[in-house]
C-alpha cells in the first residue's frame, strides 16, 4: 500500500471503526494502521483473549448484558493505549456510555455498506451471534433500522462497498486527514 500520499499525516488519538457486521472494520482497519503507522486492534479479540472464551461463548453462557459489559472494559482498556485503529464489533458503538467514552477520546468513522453487500457477506463468512436462530436477511434489516440513526452520530462516514480493502483504507485516510484538518482549522 503506498503510504506516499500519507508520509505527513499521524492522527493524534486513536480512530474507531464502527459499522454493520460484515462492513470490513476487521480487515479495512489493518489496512488502515498500515498506512497511519498506529497500532491495530480489535475489541472482539481483546475480549477473547482477555476471557479465554469466544465471542459465541460469552453469548451463549452469558448472555449480551454480559458481553457488553465486557465490551465497554476492552474499549476503555484500548482507547487507554494512544493512537491506534480500533475495530468495534457491531453493536459497541449502541451502547451509551461506550459511545460516549469514545466521543471525548477518539476519532469515530462509519464505515457504511449497502445491505444487500452486508447480507452476501454475512452469508458467507460464517456465525455471527446475533443472527443465530433468525432469518439473516430480515434479522439484518432489523439491526440495520436500529443502528443506522445511531451509527450517524460517528465523526465521519465513509461509504465502503465492494472496492478493494486497500481502496477502502485510501479513501478513509484521505477523508480523516480532511476531517481533522477541517478541526483544527
Amino acid at each position: 500500500m503506498n503510504k506516499s500520499n500519507f508520509k505527513n499525516f499521524s492522527v493524534p488519538c486513536p480512530v474507531v471503526l464502527i459499522g454493520m457486521m460484515g462492513a470490513g472494520k476487521t480487515s479495512v482497519g489493518q489496512a488502515l494502521a498500515g498506512l497511519l503507522s498506529v497500532p491495530f486492534f480489535d475489541s472482539d479479540a481483546e475480549i477473547e483473549s482477555t476471557t479465554g472464551r469466544s465471542v459465541s461463548q460469552i453469548f451463549s453462557d452469558s448472555g449480551e448484558t454480559e458481553f457488553r459489559r465486557l465490551e465497554r472494559q476492552a474499549v476503555e482498556r484500548l482507547l487507554d493505549r494512544g493512537p491506534c485503529v480500533l475495530s468495534l464489533g457491531g453493536g459497541a458503538f449502541m451502547d451509551e456510555y461506550t459511545r460516549n467514552h469514545i466521543k471525548k477520546r477518539a476519532f469515530s468513522v462509519w464505515l457504511k455498506v449497502d445491505k444487500r453487500i452486508l447480507l452476501n457477506r454475512v452469508l458467507h463468512q460464517g456465525a455471527r451471534p446475533l443472527l443465530k436462530g433468525y432469518d439473516p436477511a430480515e434479522k439484518l434489516e432489523q439491526l440495520l433500522i436500529e443502528r443506522t440513526p445511531v451509527y450517524a452520530k460517528a465523526d465521519l462516514t465513509s461509504l465502503c462497498n465492494d472496492r478493494p480493502v486497500a481502496d477502502n483504507a485510501r479513501q478513509i485516510m484521505t477523508e480523516l486527514q480532511a476531517a481533522l484538518k477541517s478541526q483544527t482549522a
